[in-house]
Parts: C-alpha cells; sequence; structure tokens
C-alpha cells in the first residue's frame, strides 16, 4: 500500500495580469462610456473563472480540479449573471453620483461575458490546458501558442491603458487591434511549427508521435519546446525560426509507467489527482527507509524549476527477495 505522499503542488501562476489589462483596455476603449461599473465589470469577469484558486485552500487535489468547472460550459453561461445579480445589488446600495452613466443591467451582463469569455479564450491559448466542455465533456484542450505568462501582451495592452486614459479611447482600440494581430501570429507560428516537428519525426523516425508538443517559452516568440512522446517515453528538443531548425536532445526519459511500484502508487488519491492534470508523465524513483519514493512529473514543466511533482512512499511487500 502506497504510504504517505507530499503536499499536493500548487500550479505555475495564471497571468491574471494579463486577463485584467484585458478586461481594462476593452473600458478604455469606449466600454466604460455605456454603464455604470463597466470597466469594474471587464476587469472582474476577466478573472472570474479562476475562484476555483480557491481550492488550495482545501484538501483537494488541486490541479485536478483547476480549469475544469469554472472554466467550462456551464460556467461561461452562468458567472456572467451571478456578477450581474452582484452588481446591480452594489449598484441600490450605493446610488450613483450625476457624473458618469447610469447603471445598464443589460450592458453589464454583456460585459461580463466578454470578460469571461475573453479569460477562457487567453487560457486556451498556453500548453497548461483547459477543459472547454466541462462538465459535459473533461477532456484537456491544449492551444500550445502562448506561454502562460506574455509579457509581450502585458506591454501592448498595458500601453494602450495609459496612453488612452490621456487621450481618448484610440489607443486602447489600436492595442486591443495589436494585441489580436500578435495572437493570431502566434497561432500561425505554433501551427506551422508543429506541422515542421511532426514531419522532421515522420522523416528520421518512420511514422507518427504517440504524442507531440511544440510549445512556447518564455519571452521568445521565435523558440518553442519540442515534447515527443514515442510511446516508451519521451524526446525533448527546440524549434527556432530565425533560422529555422529543429533540434533534438541526446537524452531520453522513459516513462517507467509498467513499473509495478507505479501501479501501486497510482492507488494514492494525490497522484490520482494528478494524473488527471498531467499530459506527459513520467515516473522517477527513490530509495527511503522502509520502501520507495515514487514521483511522477510532467514533461511539460521539467527543467524550470517547477513544483508539478507528486510523489507517495511506497513501502516494500513483505516476503520480497
Amino acid at each position: 500500500m502506497p504510504g504517505r505522499s507530499a503536499s499536493f503542488p500548487h500550479d505555475d501562476p495564471v497571468d491574471n495580469l494579463c486577463h485584467t489589462l484585458a478586461g481594462a483596455a476593452c473600458g478604455e476603449a469606449g466600454l466604460k462610456r455605456r454603464t455604470r461599473f463597466a470597466t469594474a465589470t471587464l476587469m472582474i469577469a476577466g478573472n472570474l473563472p479562476d475562484i476555483d484558486v480557491l481550492v488550495f485552500a482545501t484538501d483537494l487535489p488541486s490541479v485536478a480540479f483547476r480549469r475544469g468547472w469554472t472554466h467550462g460550459a456551464i460556467a461561461q453561461a452562468l458567472l456572467p449573471v451571478g456578477l450581474t445579480l452582484v452588481l446591480m445589488a452594489a449598484a441600490r446600495l450605493r446610488p450613483a453620483g450625476r457624473d458618469g452613466p447610469p447603471f445598464r443591467a443589460g450592458w453589464v451582463l454583456l460585459l461580463a461575458y466578454v470578460g469571461v469569455l475573453s479569460h477562457v479564450a487567453l487560457d486556451l491559448l498556453n500548453p497548461y490546458g483547459l477543459r472547454l466542455l466541462a462538465p459535459f465533456d473533461w477532456r484537456w484542450l491544449y492551444g500550445d501558442v502562448l506561454f502562460i505568462v506574455d509579457p509581450w501582451l502585458w506591454v501592448i495592452l498595458g500601453a494602450g491603458i495609459w496612453l488612452a486614459r490621456r487621450g481618448g479611447p484610440a489607443p486602447a482600440r489600436h492595442a486591443l487591434a495589436l494585441a489580436l494581430v500578435y495572437v493570431l501570429s502566434m497561432t500561425a507560428n505554433a501551427r506551422a511549427a508543429r506541422t515542421l516537428v511532426a514531419e522532421e519525426w515522420r522523416r528520421t523516425r518512420g511514422g507518427d508521435p504517440t504524442g507531440l508538443m511544440v510549445g512556447p517559452v518564455p519571452v521568445s516568440p521565435f523558440r518553442r519546446q519540442i515534447v515527443v512522446d514515442n510511446g516508451r517515453g519521451y524526446e525533448t528538443g527546440t524549434f527556432e525560426w530565425l533560422p529555422t531548425r529543429i533540434r533534438f536532445d541526446p537524452t531520453f526519459v522513459a516513462k517507467h509507467d509498467a513499473d509495478p511500484r507505479v501501479a501501486r502508487a497510482r492507488t494514492a488519491p494525490a497522484i490520482r489527482g494528478f494524473l488527471v492534470w498531467a499530459r506527459f508523465p513520467f515516473w522517477t524513483f527513490e530509495p527511503v527507509p522502509g520502501g520507495t519514493r515514487v514521483s511522477v512529473g510532467d514533461m511539460r514543466f521539467v527543467g524550470r524549476g517547477s513544483p508539478f511533482v507528486q510523489s507517495v512512499v511506497v513501502a516494500e511487500e513483505r516476503g520480497r527477495e
């Protein structure tokens, strides 16, 4: 039987600054004139699906819960309604002054939907994953377009907001348009890179990989991380655009998922929760007094000092030589 497991890791910080800036930019682009609380609605709704971070304060396996219920289809439909009702109550408790637009519930509801759906769209772009159709379909979807934290979007949106507050809505509108162009270009970048890596793999290995990620890296739009699942384990590498080249690392990381100690470790709740989320899981073993520490990680986040590892101590089987 498995022993005591390590505490469940928190996930990498979701880019709530980007969600907030997107909402603020929409407000400065002219939507803040439509109703009272317009900018607040956009900024709050832009972060609202991340209320699932409250799971970190519980004993539930946090990574398994994240980006599911509060990011799925039902939440997309109901969260804006709930936020609108809260803001309606706030408007009644605190009447507006003479300056500024009146409270218009229809506009608040529309802006709440804009904020929530923009959050889901941005989350869908990164390699962390999103269960877009939860609870009807629990499959993870991965955009592999933008890294979880993208400073270029911060700069574009932040500059647009700053300039709009000094000279009218035009800079914010231009910033939103430029951000859209950037996202679309990075989407084309990601799709083309994936196609080239898959073709190179087929040419050199003679078949399709079991799984493939050609994902973004921090800061650089012209470099991407490669993870290939060949069935037995993983090969990693780097894709670069300037000049265009594909490099595979000489190391091979075995999955070790057929080891009997892994089968026993899988019964631990924390491990089961981690595997709900893991995209490229691999197992490692460390002897400890009384058994073996069995750890599972995810190749997406290897080498970045990431806490994305879960461990459990498996006791030695009695009678085993």
